[in-house]
């Protein structure tokens, strides 16, 4: 209908979708939103956006990055931010809100990368420290933000927020999983390699090793290589056993033995060993054939010793 120049008639079908049909449906009040602004009705895409995280669901964490995104492009920098401030002010009265550390990260982002404000965002960072909830995503959040501040980094602040989530002594509210523990201290001690001191490396190295790595006595890799091990040598010894039954019931019996006729024969036997072993696969998949010199077969040259007692 807009396309065809019925402005109107897109705007009412669009009221009666977001008030009667679909009224509990986000994705209606975002695209009426964003229509909204596109056809300079600003005021309307505020209350779009505003009914959406206050009443619909409330703390809808993209209906608030959207709203202080648009408001960022009309130009007005302070109602921008002050979107996420009214919404950090929400959570903050909630017990242990679960939106409040990444509402932090993303208003920290914000600061950063649209207002030009350094300090501030990194002031936001701050009051993390005193969450008990903080999560994995918000953890990597973090120190992918101070790795791209320019600045000096706080290692302090960031080996307390990463002891604080690995070390059991010190998890409160929700609790991490082991991978995520060892993760997250891995990513860590990546970021310290960069812009660490040996000191800190040390401490935080230390840390990591004590808390994991005696957890796991084999990988589950290795455990799986090992088993098809076992396997293996199971259906190897199997298939001896119904070998020496089809032959025989005394494996020891006596049996006359069976003599290569020529040399040539048991040179062909190695040439078919040797085969054999080529068709392993190589561990690399590089070609050191032009580097080392081919060795020559020796299959020949015993076949050239002539017998040295004649047959009786």
């Amino acid at each position: 209908m807009e396309d065809k120049g019925s402005l109107d008639l897109a705007n009412n079908a669009l009221a009666r979708a977001t008030h009667v049909f679909v009224k509990k449906q986000p994705e209606i009040h975002l695209f009426s939103a964003r229509f909204k602004e596109l056809n300079g009705d600003i005021s309307g895409a505020r209350a779009e956006y505003q009914h959406l995280y206050s009443d619909l669901c409330p703390g809808f964490l993209e209906a608030i990055v959207k709203h202080s995104n648009m408001e960022h492009r009309l130009g007005d920098k302070e109602l921008s931010c002050s979107v996420y401030e009214k919404a950090i002010a929400a959570e903050k009265g909630k017990e242990q809100s679960q939106l409040l550390p990444t509402l932090l990260i993303q208003y920290s982002r914000f600061l950063f990368l649209a207002i030009r404000d350094l300090e501030k965002a990194r002031e936001i960072l701050t009051v993390l420290h005193e969450q008990l909830n903080v999560t994995k995503t918000v953890l990597e959040a973090v120190i992918h933000l101070e790795s791209i501040f320019p600045c000096e980094k706080r290692i302090d602040f960031l080996d307390s927020l990463v002891e604080k989530f690995v070390t059991p002594e010190s998890s409160q509210g929700e609790v991490a999983s082991l991978v995520d523990k060892e993760e997250i201290s891995s990513i860590f001690l990546e970021f310290l390699d960069l812009f660490g001191d040996a000191k800190s490396i040390k401490k935080a190295l230390t840390r990591h090793t004590t808390l994991f790595s005696c957890k796991r006595s084999i990988l589950p890799s290795k455990k799986r290589k090992a088993d098809d091990t076992v396997v293996s040598d199971r259906d190897k010894f199997a298939k001896t056993v119904v070998t020496q039954s089809a032959t025989g019931t005394d494996p020891n019996a006596s049996n006359p033995p069976v003599w290569p006729a020529t040399s040539e024969a048991s040179g062909q036997q190695w040439g078919a060993s040797y085969a054999q072993q080529a068709a392993y696969p190589a561990y690399g998949t590089y070609d050191y054939s032009h580097q080392m010199p081919q060795p020559a077969p020796q299959a020949a040259a015993y076949g050239a010793y002539p017998p040295t007692y004649s047959a009786q």
